[in-house]
């Protein structure tokens, strides 16, 4: 047994290890700089530097290393030896401050949306303190920001950053209005659910598309998938275990507070849930849970599947973003409290977030918009691409008691200005979770369930942080003038009521009357990534980027360009991917059942007239009508991926998500016929049975 308290947090250059390593002038710069309430200057980062590589070598390290978040969506690092020549013979171990704050990779080959031409490959990485250095591998990672040569922002880190300064100031005005005045930061805080499925490795490995593509772009549903509801919570499998008791220390030495594990609903498919922290190292959290998972499972010859459909016709993998607000001082602002002054502080909170929901529902679909979640969003268990907020039904009725200026049945104190005593007593869990929900309020946070498995939580947080903080912004220049604060409030409580509630909806997200019902509403239904994107740079969501500094209008469309042209690729390697397997590897597999068939027809007709060949006869019409099928189905697909007349990058978008997928489900339709028919000693590649039973 691990003594967990002891190696948790052992390779982070956390506070422990700062308080003890730093002078205590330096710890409280470097604190008050995590806060984002001070800047480091370069004598207090060498002095950070020193100790930071005195403990990284005492840990075993011998590299160092800016790990940042590109627009790719996953880490990129570059290492460099702590060593240093002196006198042309002797050794040193050597890292300055310099090298802490700012490094230089070579950005020509990551994503830059136009950002700069492939010939101006300067970029830069510059040291965030928000987050604690880690150390992986024998290497001191250093947490950072990445940006051009001219200042643009080139990651993901930059603008979630950039966001919790708008959300923390904006709140933090609000707060002053109800006489707080012991705060000094507001931030948002994460708890990030990450569902993933783990399959054999010597079985991945026999599969073009799950290597390329992690996804299998073929196969037939086993006779037992999920039907029997029992592999959720179930009893976890050896191989699992042993992979999950890995997977904890890992992650804990690393800092992060790996909480909760299972099984998921189907059939190899897990879930890790990690404790609140602030969105920034939650963001850092989980891009090293899904590093970790990916090389626990290597070693353990296993496959991490972080895809958000791998497998057809059984649950798909999503990541829930539990988003909450809270001050430095342990206040959860979405806690509903026990007093009318937290009563109505909470309200004018929870109408922020919804009027932000509501407005800016297009920014909330863009932000989990991806070519594999589109499989994903409406499937089982999945909410659907329209955007709602679930309250609950008691929560529901106390809005709804304020806007008809009535009292609500389970409160006894009658008087409704500021909604005193209107939830003083209301329970954290006053209603069933919906499932269904893509926004679902759950007691004292906010669970956001679209955001996909593969996908970095730095967008989806990025996003809510600056539509609330607009939100938050409006309420505190309305609130800031008034001469009657308490009768403000309460109007402005009940006008975003009012103003809001068709986004607000308890009942069954699946049901196709809730798809007629948001219509009805005016409520977005943007399907596919390729649908989404566009709204991205409406002028709108441009102006509120600007007005919080999250964004210039150039990182906006660099971002545009950059998700548009990444959602072609993704679907031209997929139907690439489905040309080589049928050529190579289907194709040629029907072709030798046909000879066998043939042969065994044949073979019947000339040992006498007495051995019937019907059988063989009725399987090779069937299978001779379906390879044509597979033949034109293939030559067709063939000729819709070639997009090089289409320059348009939306109009591309567009064909990829319709022509291309339409010709790629045509001919997994076909295949998957074949694979039902055809024995699986002559199949070429593992199935679905295989896959999903191994571990």
């Amino acid at each position: 047994m691990k003594d967990v308290p002891k190696i948790f947090g052992s390779m982070i250059f956390g506070d422990a290890v700062m308080s003890k390593r730093l002078p205590r002038y330096t710890y409280k710069k470097l604190k008050l700089a995590a806060e984002l309430r001070a800047h480091l200057d370069i004598d207090i980062a060498d002095i950070v530097a020193n100790a930071m590589k005195d403990w990284a070598v005492e840990k075993g390290a011998t590299h160092f290393a800016h790990w940042f978040q590109p627009m790719t969506g996953v880490t990129a690092r570059k290492h460099d030896s702590f060593i240093a020549f002196k006198d042309n013979e002797k050794i040193i171990m050597e890292f300055s401050g310099q090298e802490l704050i700012k490094g230089e990779p070579d950005a020509s080959s990551l994503p830059s949306g136009g950002l700069r031409a492939t010939f101006e490959a300067r970029g830069y990485t510059a040291w965030d303190p928000t987050s604690h250095a880690f150390i992986k591998d024998h290497v001191l990672c250093i947490p950072t920001a990445f940006y051009s040569y001219s200042g643009e922002a080139l990651d993901k880190k930059t603008p979630l950053l950039r966001s919790i300064e708008a959300i923390n100031k904006q709140a933090l005005r609000v707060l002053k209005l109800f006489g707080n005045t012991d705060a000094e930061t507001v931030a948002a805080t994460v708890g990030a659910e990450q569902e993933y499925f783990l399959v054999d490795k010597e079985l991945f490995k026999k599969r073009k598309d799950l290597i390329f593509c992690n996804r299998t772009l073929f196969g037939v549903s086993p006779p037992k998938g999920q039907q029997l509801e029992d592999h959720y919570f179930g009893t976890i499998g050896p191989r699992v275990i042993d992979f999950m008791n890995d997977l904890n220390e890992e992650l804990w030495k690393l800092g992060v507070p790996a909480k909760t594990e299972h099984n998921e609903v189907a059939p190899a498919q897990h879930e890790l849930a990690v404790s609140f922290v602030r969105a920034n190292t939650a963001t850092d959290h989980n891009q090293i849970v899904m590093e970790v998972m990916q090389s626990v499972a290597d070693k353990k010859g296993l496959t991490c599947l972080l895809h958000e459909k791998p497998f057809a016709g059984i649950n798909g993998s999503g990541k829930h973003n539990n988003w909450s607000i809270s001050t430095n001082t342990g206040v959860n602002l979405l806690e509903p409290g026990d007093s009318p002054y937290e009563n109505a502080q909470f309200l004018l909170f929870l109408c922020a977030v919804v009027k932000a929901v509501d407005e800016y529902q297009d920014l909330l679909r863009v932000c989990v918009a991806s070519a594999g979640n589109d499989h994903r969003l409406g499937a089982s268990e999945a909410p659907p691409a329209i955007i709602s907020v679930f309250l609950g039904d008691e929560l529901t009725g106390v809005l709804e008691a304020l806007e008809s200026g009535e009292i609500y049945p389970g409160v006894k104190n009658k008087e409704m200005e500021l909604g005193v005593g209107v939830i003083s007593n209301l329970p954290r869990d006053t209603t069933d979770r919906n499932r269904t929900s893509p926004f679902a309020f759950t007691g004292n946070k906010f669970e956001f369930r679209m955001v996909g498995s593969k996908s970095s939580i730095a967008d989806c947080n990025t996003v809510l942080n600056t539509i609330v903080a607009e939100e938050l912004g409006k309420f505190a220049d309305i609130l800031e003038k008034s001469k009657n604060f308490k009768k403000q409030l309460h109007d402005l409580i009940v006008e975003n009521i009012k103003n809001h509630k068709k986004i607000i909806f308890n009942g069954n997200s699946y049901s196709h009357e809730w798809e007629k019902e948001a219509k009805k509403r005016g409520l977005l239904n943007l399907k596919t990534t390729a649908q989404a994107l566009p709204y991205l740079i409406k002028k709108k969501n441009i102006k509120l980027f600007l007005k919080h500094n999250v964004y210039t209008e150039t990182e906006i469309k660099s971002r545009y360009d950059v998700a548009m042209r990444n959602y072609c690729t993704v679907v031209d390697i997929e139907a690439k991917t489905m040309l080589s397997m049928s050529k190579k590897e289907i194709i040629p597999s029907v072709i030798d059942y046909q000879k066998e068939l043939v042969k065994i027809a044949t073979m019947k007709k000339f040992l006498g007239k007495n051995l019937d060949s019907y059988l063989e006869s009725e399987i090779t019409e069937e299978v001779c009508s379906l390879s044509r099928k597979l033949l034109v189905n293939t030559k067709n697909l063939e000729e819709v991926i070639n997009t090089k007349k289409i320059s348009d990058l939306a109009k591309r978008a567009i064909h990829y998500q319709g022509a291309v997928l339409d010709a790629m489900h045509d001919l997994r339709t076909v295949v998957d016929k074949l694979e039902a028919i055809l024995p699986d000693k002559l199949w070429p590649y593992p199935t679905y049975s295989d896959l999903l039973f191994s571990v």
